[in-house]
């Protein structure tokens, strides 16, 4: 048995079968439920100077201050509010070993899915300057394609812990 890191095939094979899925801007994304504490609507954010665009602050949900990021605006889309704009909060490990909550925004929460391993398809590739680190891969769902995301890895990590230190 050899001790190499783990393929994109393994991964895939690894992850949680129910997922979350949200739109931003009319497409798609998915991530793991048991990533997910809880959804909210969207509220009054306290800013945090020299974040990075699309980290639009922090939030106090029951006591405990959390950062924000705008998933939209990380990912280069229109971030419109609208009626089913929300927050999910997640939990993401760090590299460090420690959790920390945040919330994502998000344009709607969709529905929970469960999918088998066979149904979720590798990340394609897309060429050498196209970071896809983020995404588990891709799934079809009702005839939608809809992308996994590693919410581990959607935020770079030394954002998010500058994000910690800072809430």
């Amino acid at each position: 048995m050899t001790t190499s890191a783990p393929s994109k095939e393994f991964k895939t094979a690894a992850t949680a079968t129910k997922y979350l899925t949200v739109t931003l801007e009319n497409e798609s994304y998915g991530m793991a439920v048991l990533k997910v504490r809880e959804i909210i609507r969207l509220q009054k954010i306290t800013p945090v100077p020299q974040m990075p665009a699309y980290v639009k602050g922090v939030i106090n949900l029951r006591g405990r201050v959390i950062p924000i990021v705008d998933l939209r605006l990380k990912f280069g889309l229109k971030a419109e509010i609208a009626d089913r704009t929300c927050i999910v909060v997640v939990q993401v490990s760090l590299p460090t070993g420690t959790n920390v909550q945040m919330g994502l925004i998000v344009d709607s929460v969709e529905e929970v899915v469960t999918l088998n391993s066979d149904e979720i398809e590798p990340t394609p590739e897309f060429g050498t300057k196209i970071d896809t680190t983020y995404l588990l891969g891709m799934a079809k769902v009702k005839g939608v394609v809809k992308t996994l995301l590693d919410i581990d890895r959607v935020i770079a990590p030394e954002a998010v812990e500058r994000m910690a230190r800072a809430s």
